[in-house]
């Protein structure tokens, strides 16, 4: 964790309360069995807990950032959470999604919103196990010519193998919040 600020506290008292479950066990996107699982969206979908990640993003975010998402739908409440905040204190940002496949109707494509070629993005995630998420996203911006600044997930439980990815891949990369700020361990 880069910070301890107030917007990222609340963040993880947010997630402690409404999001940790112990009463696994659970089977993750990984395939990876935990006896504790974080359904962030109990938070990102939550009209304080929203108010709470776009705060605590934004707290973190480059300020070349022009745009913020990811896959979706992971990312897409924490975009938008995210926009708002900036909106709130004058700092205009666009939320975008990726898309898990490319539509063959209407526009098509994989990415939706206000996001194109040479924007400056940071991409977006709720819960890192692997990175496989941040991945698609990262590889389909790319595809069309965005540039990402960094990486910010709300929760890696990943023991440092997200991290070392993004950095392998030279982007910079943030976990707000990691097991042991939740009271679990993996």
């Amino acid at each position: 964790m880069s910070t301890d600020s107030a917007p990222r506290q609340r963040l993880v008292e947010h997630l402690k309360t409404h999001a940790v479950r112990t009463d696994g066990p659970f089977t993750l996107r990984s395939g990876e069995v935990s006896d504790w699982y974080i359904d962030a969206r109990q938070t990102t979908f939550d009209g304080a807990g929203a108010v709470t990640v776009g705060e605590a993003v934004l707290d973190v975010l480059d300020p070349e950032v022009v745009a913020v998402g990811g896959l979706t739908m992971g990312a897409d409440p924490i975009a938008v959470a995210t926009a708002v905040a900036g909106a709130a204190v004058g700092r205009p940002l666009r939320a975008f999604s990726v898309r898990k496949e490319a539509k063959e109707h209407g526009t098509g494509g994989r990415l939706v919103g206000p996001v194109g070629p040479d924007d400056m993005v940071a991409v977006l995630e709720d819960t890192t196990t692997t990175g496989s998420a941040m991945f698609e996203a990262i590889e389909a911006l790319s595809d069309a010519g965005v540039r990402i600044a960094q990486v910010i997930t709300l929760v890696d439980r990943s023991g440092g193998i997200a991290a070392a990815k993004v950095a392998a891949a030279g982007i910079p990369y943030l976990a707000l919040v990691v097991p042991r700020d939740l009271g679990v361990e993996e």
